[in-house]
């Protein structure tokens, strides 16, 4: 069955997006764990659908605002978590477990800026995906979505791209800040950031839709200049504190 509409929820720190059919349901990126009770109202309340109608939820990457729901909503419904095929966790080892730490922090950190209430963020620091996927392959079940791999704010991104009507959802890929785009923070490989702007550019999507923004037409000067301005070196945590620690100041933007 086609697909009845692309639904963006407003999420605790980011926007979360729905790709809801007659009989299926697809969450695009895996949200907050605040944002669980919220999904599943909307799904029972709104849609008048059992809960189980969800089947799958992509994690596109392993940060607090789109792994931290996923294990919650598999409990929850019995969906299938999808997300890429990496040998290794993201949160691997004792850096790993610091750099999950800071994550919840800045997760935090972003939801006082934007004057939320408190809420728990906790999740499991390794994500156990029922499916993995590639460049190239598409989502089962919703195989008129196809896996892109995009990374550079990680070394795991994926974007989703629906093939029939060309919109792209690309996670933290650009963020959308009041009237301009930016990157997102961190940018952990930048030569990869740039290369994954190019991807989607070259797809000529449609609309893009953003985990921080919305959905909306981004056309290719906007691209070029999203390159032109991308960080030429590693823009993470460890590099702002060295660059404050030398009088240097970095404003982090968003998460």
């Amino acid at each position: 069955m086609s697909l009845c509409e692309i639904v963006r929820l407003e999420g605790y720190i980011q926007s979360s997006y729905l790709a809801v059919y007659p009989d299926k349901i697809m969450l695009l990126d895996g949200c907050c764990r605040a944002d669980v009770p919220m999904v599943l109202d909307y799904i029972k309340s709104t849609l008048k659908r059992p809960a189980t109608d969800l089947k799958v939820v992509v994690v596109t990457h392993m940060h607090p605002d789109h792994a931290g729901g996923a294990s919650a909503l598999r409990k929850a419904t019995g969906c299938l978590i999808v997300s890429a095929d990496k040998p290794k966790p993201w949160y691997a080892g004792i850096s790993g477990k610091a750099m999950y730490l800071t994550d919840i922090a800045l997760a935090h950190y972003v939801a006082r800026r934007t004057q939320r209430p408190y809420a728990n963020l906790w999740y499991p620091i390794h994500l156990r995906p029922d499916i993995t996927v590639k460049e190239g392959d598409c989502i089962p079940s919703f195989e008129e979505w196809q896996v892109l791999e995009t990374p550079g704010h990680t070394d795991r991104d994926l974007s989703l791209f629906h093939l029939s009507t060309r919109q792209v959802y690309t996670a933290d890929l650009i963020i959308k800040l009041r009237h301009k785009f930016v990157a997102p923070f961190p940018v952990h490989y930048p030569k990869a950031y740039v290369q994954s702007l190019q991807k989607i550019k070259d797809l000529r999507p449609s609309n893009v839709m953003m985990a921080h923004g919305c959905e909306l037409p981004i056309d290719a000067a906007t691209f070029d200049m999203l390159i032109a301005q991308a960080p030429k070196k590693p823009r993470t945590i460890t590099d702002t504190i060295k660059h404050k620690l030398k009088g240097g100041k970095t404003k982090v933007k968003d998460y």
